[in-house]
């Protein structure tokens, strides 16, 4: 979670931004009902704290539109292979499209057979993880993804970059509280927290990178240009990206973090992987009990001294938006306004 780049700062109704967002992906390449799912997805970062996942992307999503590297109209190919499986071809679009053509398919399989899965291929991941699984948490349901990305990472042990920062997401309903929600890069840290580090001016804590060269760094400059992530945890964070590579390319039909080329697609940043999310319905195991046996974790975590829950600032700063509206630096918002202008990437 990162603050908004330095200077004054505007507070812009969710909906407000959310119109803007979806106004420059229509304009700059995407149909109406992708440049809604992408709008809604940054604006709820954005709203939600989580800069390095909101407006600050924007212009690397809109060079990536202009680049050809991903389509912004593509239609997502829904198929029902098996009574708790879903397969969906997002036919070189967005991942999160993907999903919400999939979505209501996904959920009567779960409440059908107690747990589905949905493999999402031919896709590119946009944004946060955390915001697909946990609208399933608001319903009840238990959900967890992975998703693979471009090679930035070096294995443990290893001497050059082969996994991404895989990510895993995670949400469950908590009976009178808000949904139990994680979203973590298994690097040890997001690929985008190291960027507005290095629009800031900010140096690293140790263990984050190494340099061109192999070498341990805190310049995340070092770290972009032409360094690497580490795993976080060493031996451990490694072999769970090392699982995110299994589930999300080789279980989907997705590329593995080092499998796609776009070289000629100057501008591109989005990695072309896969996606893969598991939804439980708990009431087949525990009846209405799960959310109840949730809310006692949360309260004996609290009672051992733990004072945030994971994802919980979250939910402190989502509060904030709705009272006094999403923050976005001054800087950001002329961005916005002038990549709605252009025809163009600035």
């Amino acid at each position: 979670m990162s603050a908004p780049s330095t200077g004054p700062v505007v507070r812009v109704p969710l909906a407000q931004l959310q119109e803007r967002l979806q106004q420059i992906f229509q304009r700059h390449g995407c149909s109406e009902a992708v440049a809604a799912v992408l709008a809604a997805n940054c604006a709820s970062a954005q709203r939600d704290g989580a800069h390095s996942h909101g407006v600050f992307r924007m212009p690397g999503y809109v060079s990536t539109l202009a680049s050809g590297w991903v389509d912004g109209a593509a239609v997502p190919e829904v198929k029902d292979v098996a009574p708790a499986f879903v397969r969906v071809d997002a036919k070189g679009g967005f991942a999160q499209p993907a999903l919400a053509a999939a979505r209501t398919l996904l959920v009567e399989k779960a409440r059908q057979a107690g747990i589905a899965v949905l493999a999402i291929h031919n896709s590119h991941h946009f944004a946060a993880l955390w915001p697909d699984v946990e609208p399933f948490a608001e319903e009840g349901l238990v959900a967890l993804s992975v998703v693979n990305s471009m090679t930035c990472v070096v294995p443990h042990g290893a001497r050059k970059p082969l996994f991404g920062t895989n990510p895993i997401a995670f949400a469950a309903p908590c009976q009178g509280l808000d949904p139990i929600v994680f979203d973590m890069a298994t690097s040890a840290m997001a690929h985008g927290d190291v960027q507005i580090a290095a629009r800031q001016g900010e140096q690293l804590s140790p263990g984050v990178g190494v340099d061109a060269e192999g070498e341990p760094t805190t310049d995340p400059k070092a770290i972009l240009e032409g360094g690497a992530l580490l795993p976080f945890g060493g031996h451990k964070g490694s072999a769970l990206s090392m699982m995110v590579e299994l589930l999300a390319a080789a279980l989907t039909g997705g590329h593995f973090s080092w499998e796609f080329d776009w070289s000629q697609h100057p501008g591109a940043k989005t990695p072309w992987t896969g996606q893969l999310i598991i939804v439980i319905d708990p009431s087949k195991a525990e009846g209405g009990r799960f959310a109840e046996r949730s809310r006692a974790l949360v309260e004996q975590m609290h009672a051992a001294g733990l004072s945030r829950l994971p994802g919980e600032r979250r939910f402190r700063e989502r509060a904030v938006s709705q009272r006094e509206g999403v923050a976005v630096s001054e800087q950001e918002w002329q961005g916005l306004e002038r990549l709605l202008a252009s025809d163009r990437p600035l």
